[in-house]
């Protein structure tokens, strides 16, 4: 800062001097008001350009995060339309089994065995009807290869199931091979077909439920991580108000102050009329 001279009045340094401080001044309140005014720390990438990269970064990952648990959710939905559907697949599959056993003893005539077979028949479209309508967005879940679900904020951080597939091998799309005329030997046959498809169904039910403990985990997991990202993110982007609120009443005493040394070096000049008198 130069220094003043008062004898020398073509230009007034110590009113530059206050001026410039002024301006300075000015400007430290004009941010920190700003700051105080939207909440945040950096309002442009002039204020900080390297935090803002940073903080824009952590944003971007927390709100990925923050999509995934939404992903997660719905996949959990999904599977457990799925383990509905494997659940009254089950169900129809025991009524069967049921049936088949019945067949299976030579207390029944040939009457009877028709009953069961129509009976079994009827069990067989159920299970049809039910593959066609458990769906998830038109995707029918009981007779899918695989699936992904994007579990993660990373385009890399999925999450695989391998489908269920097996069901139509295991017999359960089928059309009842037996008829009136069936012997004993063959629904007791039919019972280990059933069977198979049970062991089968069951399987696929354990499948699911662990899948859905596997995404809980995850969940809970992206949760706490997705708070800590966001309170980086706080730190860097968001403004402390209390700090904030005394840097604005520092500086606005110091634009009062200045205000008041620009008044005073602006009438200084006026002492070399002393030297006139």
């Amino acid at each position: 800062m130069a220094t003043a001279d008062f004898t020398r009045i073509a230009s007034n340094i110590g009113a530059l001097n206050a001026l410039n401080s002024l301006k300075d001044v000015n400007t430290k309140l004009g941010i920190h008001q700003q700051r105080l005014a939207t909440g945040q720390r950096i309002n442009s990438a002039g204020d900080d350009p390297a935090g803002n990269t940073i903080a824009n970064k952590l944003m971007a990952r927390s709100e990925g995060m923050k999509t995934a648990q939404n992903n997660i959710a719905d996949a959990k939905n999904l599977l457990a339309v799925a383990d509905s559907g494997l659940g009254k697949m089950s169900d129809i599959l025991v009524k069967m089994r049921n049936l088949a056993q019945t067949g299976a003893s030579d207390t029944m005539g040939a009457d009877e065995r028709d009953a069961l077979v129509k009976q079994m028949t009827s069990y067989a479209e159920q299970l049809d009807d039910l593959t066609k309508q458990t769906k998830w967005n038109n995707t029918t879940l009981l007779s899918t290869s695989a699936l992904t679900f994007q579990t993660g904020a990373d385009s890399s951080d999925t999450t695989q199931f391998t489908g269920l597939t097996g069901l139509d091998s295991a017999g359960l799309s089928v059309s009842i091979s037996l008829t009136s005329a069936s012997t004993a030997s063959n629904f007791a046959s039919f019972m280990t077909t059933v069977d198979t498809a049970i062991n089968t169904v069951s399987s696929k039910i354990a499948d699911v439920g662990k899948l859905i403990n596997k995404l809980t985990f995850k969940e809970e997991q992206l949760a706490v991580a997705q708070v800590n990202v966001e309170a980086s993110y706080n730190r860097i982007m968001n403004a402390d108000m209390a700090m904030e609120q005394l840097e604005a009443t520092k500086y606005s005493i110091l634009q009062q102050t200045s205000t008041t040394m620009l008044a005073q070096a602006n009438t200084a000049p006026q002492g070399v009329l002393s030297l006139f008198r």
